[in-house]
């Protein structure tokens, strides 16, 4: 250990002050106590530097355990450092041997004063030990200082008594070192790197851990590496490698069951690290221990919370549930170490004292650095760290603790062939995939397929395993992992489960054909097993969606088999075609739902309900049926499995979108969209970006709108549905930015690609009526009605408020004069039976305008206010803004809106509101509306706000004002 020393001065004062004592013929026993590496030998070297200076004779000695087999041996090395009793040694006799070892050092000190000092007594041999117990009851009448240092820390194995035990305390001074304050060691770093930031230094503090010994060790190789350079958080970053030697000596001075323990614990706190944030969380030790709050916190480069409690500050609740968790972290340790629990954790309490660990925010112990915990594990070998892992997982599970933790630590160990290891690591992975994390769910069933498995059970890992890596955005790896899962022996049942992963994963790379070619292969070999087939089918058909050429093959066989035996394409193809169908323009709502309803009564296999529930939900969607629609969606997300790639799963995510949408949810619409979703790969816009995109246009956020809008390159596109959904959005953009000629581009580049596809109707996107207000804004009034009037034509067949209250308002506005405002007017009023509030708001506008042209300024102002305060409620700063432009026009003004009270309310809110003022619970008004729970809670939320209160027990009270 090199350097200056720090906090010392009470060790040298006192030192000195006991060596002018000696001087005058008062000798006594000093004692330096202290844990490795807290300068014990430093601060003895000083003291006889200036032992020497003050003229006196130094004799020295370091004791070692390799010198315990000869009696006497500390004593001779003492005395052989001087010359003329260099050939003195021990006789046969203890007793004689003792004595004449102390006349020689008397004989010594009647010439000159004496300091002996003699570094570790605690690794002297017993007789050397019982000899300096016995000279230091001796030299208080001598000029002879003894000076001798101790190891005083807490070990898991307990020491023998200490060199004092048998001595009065009237001959001996004793001292203990204590470990380095943050200031002193900071103050050491600064001095050795004058430019390093707070930040740097902080995190050399922490590696240091209070130690002397770690920090100069520490600073001697970083010595190479200076700031900015980062403190390293592996040994292997550190050249020469001062530091992890100094942590191999430390615990090599503790014994092997300490470092067993210290080892064990570096071991557990490295699996640790690996969670994900949620992951830890789910983990926790204890509901006490997460609640605990430290003291005092800073955080470290590390990115890890530590904490000191101040000195003698009395115990709070805090401080209790610390000490809970550090007994259960203590218990665990000792299980998968064979330590006694009481010794794990007063060495964990002491190495929290000396530095070496600090309690993070739940007050468990760890290593104060990861470069520190590093150094500690680099001691074990990869075997018996896997060991290790092995041991802590397994006592993990004797102590239910949950599966992640113990996950984790299977993923450190080797193969252990256990059927226990098996299901943990499986049944992690599933709990990891419903709360949405993949990466670790993957990271589980990596470690599980490295266990001996039969094929069987290896082929759905595989698929798992595939599904997920695609999930989480590891797509090259996935889509192999699957076709290996697909060329393993299985039954037929699980190789269609993989084929259908398979062919949403191609899919989402853009490989439509290649998919739907996997999916017929498998098919070819299901001839004994008709339902698997049919679902086979029902998958290739949903999948060609996103390929406008591979689509019409896929239904054109669809139908031509449903024409001929409908019993070979079951209940989800038929219900395909009732959704191909609707959006041909070849079936109204009413009769849709009639047939979807029928067939959702029938028995449906497993693999084939999910195509049925989602079909019906888009459909059920655009039949203006929300409630149902939303029942449909939360049932098939809930039958999905968490580790299984489907195409339904994002099906019925794109439709809980559409749903929100129709209701003008612009909040939920731009606070819940995702990253990047589960079954899209290819780079293109998907379904939630062209909902993000109207939901910014409609708030008023048309910059944000237009960033999200140039995210894309759309000739790069992938040719899909989602793409002519974007470019209907894109479309109301430059709409509102005044592109109009750029908006009808959009508009009609989107029909034209929709009609390719066969989707006629306005259900999906009303291109045709968007088109039409383009046109007449460009002064096209022919091409506009046109557009509008085909539009009204097709809405009629679909025959919903929705689609035809959109068409009628248009073409009411194509038409012009007394047939405009009849038309307009009859907008409104099937509107007003429509959950659509976006579009009624429109058409108010679009028909008060119509009022206020036509003369009757008073109906129209009436329709523009009201259009206004809808417009106000949903959220909506676009319709808003051209309701309050439209009404200075008119030379009217709005009217306060009610925004709050219970006239705020909308019928839904109010009729939700009633009911759980009357006790109610969000799950019972769910049943009793025949509506989804998730619309309760957002009805609700919106109730509170706009009646001003918090609670469900203020409801009645403001409802009956």
């Amino acid at each position: 250990m090199t350097g200056p020393l720090r906090e010392r001065e009470d060790a040298h004062a006192l030192l000195t002050a006991e060596a002018e004592r000696a001087r005058t013929g008062q000798g006594r026993l000093v004692l330096l106590r202290g844990a490795t590496g807290t300068g014990r030998s430093a601060v003895l070297e000083a003291a006889t530097a200036h032992a020497s200076h003050l003229g006196m004779r130094v004799l020295r000695a370091r004791c070692s355990p390799d010198d315990t087999a000869l009696p006497f041996s500390s004593v001779l090395h003492l005395l052989g450092s001087v010359p003329e009793f260099a050939d003195v040694g021990p006789g046969g006799d203890d007793r004689g041997s003792a004595a004449r070892l102390w006349r020689l050092l008397r004989s010594y000190a009647d010439e000159s004063p004496l300091m002996v000092a003699v570094d570790d007594v605690h690794l002297a041999d017993e007789a050397s030990r019982r000899w300096f117990v016995e000279a230091a009851r001796r030299i208080d009448r001598l000029p002879v200082l003894l000076v001798a240092t101790e190891r005083s820390q807490y070990d898991i194995g307990p020491r023998p008594a200490g060199l004092t035990h048998a001595l009065s305390p009237s001959v001996v001074r004793t001292h203990t070192l204590a470990p380095l304050t943050d200031d002193a060691s900071a103050d050491l770093v600064r001095a050795a790197f004058p430019t390093a930031s707070d930040r740097w230094t902080a995190d050399c503090v922490r590696a240091g851990a209070g130690s002397p010994l770690l920090l100069h060790a520490l600073l001697d190789d970083l010595d190479g590496a200076p700031p900015p350079t980062a403190v390293p958080r592996t040994c292997a970053a550190l050249y020469p490698g001062s530091y992890p030697a100094a942590v191999s000596w430390w615990l090599d001075s503790a014994g092997p069951a300490t470092a067993e323990v210290a080892r064990t614990l570096a071991a557990l706190e490295q699996a640790d690290e690996t969670a994900s944030p949620a992951a830890a969380t789910a983990a926790a030790p204890t509901a006490a221990a997460a609640a605990a709050a430290p003291a005092v916190a800073a955080e470290s480069a590390a990115g890890t919370v530590v904490v000191t409690a101040a000195e003698g500050a009395a115990e709070t609740d805090s401080e209790c549930a610390s000490k809970a968790a550090t007994d259960t972290l203590a218990a665990l340790v000792a299980d998968a170490s064979g330590t006694d629990p009481a010794r794990v954790s007063g060495w964990f309490t002491a190495m929290t004292r000396l530095g070496v660990l600090r309690p993070d925010r739940t007050g468990r112990p760890r290593y104060a650095h990861p470069l520190l915990r590093d150094g500690v594990l680099s001691g074990w070998s990869t075997d018996r760290r896997q060991d290790a892992h092995r041991a802590v997982a397994q006592a993990m599970l004797r102590r239910g603790d949950h599966l992640d933790a113990v996950a984790r630590q299977l993923l450190g160990s080797a193969p252990t062939g256990l059927p226990w290891a098996l299901r943990v690591l499986r049944d992690a992975a599933t709990v990891a995939a419903r709360d949405d994390r993949p990466g670790d769910a993957v990271r589980y069933l990596r470690r599980a397929l490295q266990e001996p498995l039969p094929d069987d059970l290896r082929q759905r890992l595989l698929t798992e395993l595939g599904s997920l890596e695609y999930a989480s955005a590891d797509t090259p790896a996935g889509i192999p992992r699957l076709a290996e899962a697909l060329d393993l022996p299985a039954e037929p049942r699980d190789q269609v489960r993989t084929a259908i992963a398979l062919g949403t994963a191609l899919v989402g790379r853009g490989e439509v054909r290649t998919a739907v070619e996997v999916l017929r292969r498998l098919e070819a070999t299901l001839a004994g097993h008709p339902d698997l087939a049919r679902a086979l089918q029902t998958a290739s058909a949903l999948l060609s969606d996103q390929d406008q050429t591979v689509r019409r093959e896929a239904y054109r066989w669809l139908t031509d088999t449903a024409e001929r035996s409908p019993e070979l394409v079951g209940a989800s193809g038929q219900a395909l075609l009732v959704r191909y169908a609707a959006t041909a323009g070849d079936l109204p709502a009413r009769e849709a739902m009639r047939r979807l309803r029928t067939l959702l009564t029938e028995p449906a296999d497993p693999l084939a309900e999910p195509f049925l529930l989602g079909t019906a939900a888009a459909v059920a969607q655009w039949a203006d049926e929300l409630d149902e629609a939303e029942r449909l969606v939360e049932r098939g997300l809930a039958g999905q499995h968490p580790t299984l790639l489907h195409p339904m799963e994002q099906a019925l995510l794109d439709t809980r979108w559409d749903i929100a949408a129709a209701r003008g949810a612009y909040g939920t619409l731009l606070t819940a969209r995702p990253g990047a979703p589960r079954a899209r790969r290819t780079g293109g816009p998907v379904n939630a970006d062209a909902h993000t995109l109207l939901a910014l246009v409609e708030t008023g956020r048309t910059a944000q709108a237009r960033v999200l809008a140039d995210t894309f390159d759309l000739r790069d596109a992938p040719d899909s549905w989602e793409l002519n959904r974007f470019l209907y959005a894109r479309g109301v953009l430059r709409l509102t930015e005044g592109d109009v000629a750029g908006a009808l581009h959009d508009f009609l580049e989107c029909g034209r690609r929709q009609s390719a596809r066969a989707v006629l109707s306005p259900v999906v996107t009303p291109w045709r009526s968007a088109a039409a207000e383009c046109r007449l804004a460009l002064g096209n009034p022919q091409e506009a009605l046109a557009l509008a009037t085909e539009e009204l034509r097709l809405a009629r067949v679909w025959n919903t408020p929705r689609t035809t209250g959109r068409a009628l308002r248009v073409l009411g506005r194509a038409t012009r004069g007394r047939r405009g405002l009849e038309l307009g007017a009859e907008a409104v009023a099937v509107l007003r039976e429509s959950p659509a509030e976006a579009e009624l708001v429109a058409s108010l506008l679009a028909h008060g305008r119509q009022l206020t042209d036509a003369g009757e300024r008073g109906r129209g102002r009436d329709l523009l206010r009201e259009g206004a305060e809808r417009a106000e409620r949903l959220g909506s700063v676009r319709l808003l803004t051209h309701a309050e432009q439209a009404l200075r026009t008119a030379g009217g003004r709005r009217t306060t809106p009610a925004h709050t009270g219970s006239g705020a309310l909308t019928g839904s809110e109010r009729r939700i509101a009633e009911l759980a003022a009357e006790g109610r619970t969000n799950t019972e008004i769910a049943e009793l509306l025949h509506v989804a729970r998730r619309t309760v809670e957002t009805h609700l939320t919106s109730t509170y706000r706009k009646l001003g209160i918090r609670r469900r027990g203020e409801l009645r009270g403001v409802l009956d004002d």
